[in-house]
C-alpha cells in the first residue's frame, strides 16, 4: 500500500524551458568576470548552494568576486539578485493542468503527498503563492534543512515529517543530482519523470522505470 508520495520540484511539477529555451533569463555582466568563468565559479559552488551553506544568492556571488579579488558593489549585486528572482518566479505561474489534476485525485485519495527539493531560497520564493501549494503535506527545501539530494538524510527527514515508512512511499522525479539513487538507497520506490525532457536527457538515467505522463501516477496506486 502506498502510504505517501514525494516530489521532487524543478523539471518534475515546474520547468524552466519552453521550446528549448529557458523560459526566462537574467544577466550578471555587471560583475565583470568572464561568463565561462563565471558559469564554472558557480557550477563549483551548487553543493553549498543546495545545502544552505551559502545563506542567500547575494552572499554567493560575493563568495566568487572575492576569490578573485574583485570589488564588491552591494547595489550591483542586489540588482542582479532581484533579477534572478524575477526570472525563478516565472516556472511557477503556468503549472501543467496535468499536474494539477493529477494530484487532486492522489489529495481525494487520501495519499500523502511531499516535496524533496534541492533549493536555494531565490528559487522557491514562488512556492507558496503557486496553486502547487495547496496539495502538498509537508515540503522539504533542502537549504532549509542543511542537506541535499541525494543524501540519505533529507529523505530520511521527509518521511518522518509525514510519519510514513520509506518501503511503503514513492518518489517522483527527473533524476538530477542523483535524487532517484538517493531516494533507492534509503527504500523509497523511485520513479523517473520525462514528461519535461527530451529522450536523450531522460535516456542518461538508468535502472528505474519512466513516467511519459504525471497522470501515469494515479495507475500506480491503483496497482
Amino acid at each position: 500500500m502506498v502510504e505517501a508520495i514525494f516530489f521532487d520540484l524543478y523539471e518534475t511539477l515546474i520547468t524552466e524551458w519552453q521550446n528549448n529555451q529557458r523560459k526566462a533569463t537574467y544577466s550578471s555582466v555587471e560583475l565583470g568576470i568572464d561568463a565561462k568563468f563565471f558559469k564554472k565559479a558557480w557550477s563549483d559552488r551548487r553543493e553549498k548552494r543546495m545545502d544552505g551553506t551559502f545563506p542567500d544568492h547575494q552572499s554567493c556571488l560575493k563568495d566568487i568576486l572575492q576569490s578573485l579579488n574583485k570589488p564588491i558593489n552591494e547595489n550591483v549585486i542586489e540588482e542582479i539578485h532581484q533579477r534572478r528572482l524575477k526570472a525563478k518566479l516565472v516556472p511557477f505561474k503556468e503549472i501543467d493542468s496535468e499536474i494539477l489534476q493529477m494530484l487532486q485525485i492522489l489529495k481525494d485519495s487520501n495519499i500523502k503527498i511531499g516535496l524533496i527539493s534541492n533549493c536555494t531560497a531565490e528559487e522557491v520564493a514562488g512556492w507558496e503563492t503557486s496553486s502547487l501549494a495547496y496539495f502538498f503535506d509537508n515540503v522539504v527545501f533542502s537549504y532549509k534543512v542543511k542537506q541535499a539530494k541525494p543524501n540519505a538524510e533529507i529523505y530520511l527527514t521527509a518521511c518522518q515529517r509525514l510519519k510514513v515508512s520509506p518501503e511503503h512511499s514513492l518518489f517522483i522525479g527527473d533524476g538530477g543530482s542523483n535524487e532517484l539513487y538517493g531516494a533507492a538507497k534509503v527504500g523509497l520506490k523511485a520513479y523517473q519523470a520525462t514528461w519535461f525532457q527530451p529522450d536523450f536527457i531522460s535516456e542518461r538515467v538508468t535502472g528505474f522505470p519512466k513516467l511519459d505522463n504525471p497522470m501515469q501516477i494515479i495507475e500506480l496506486i491503483e496497482e
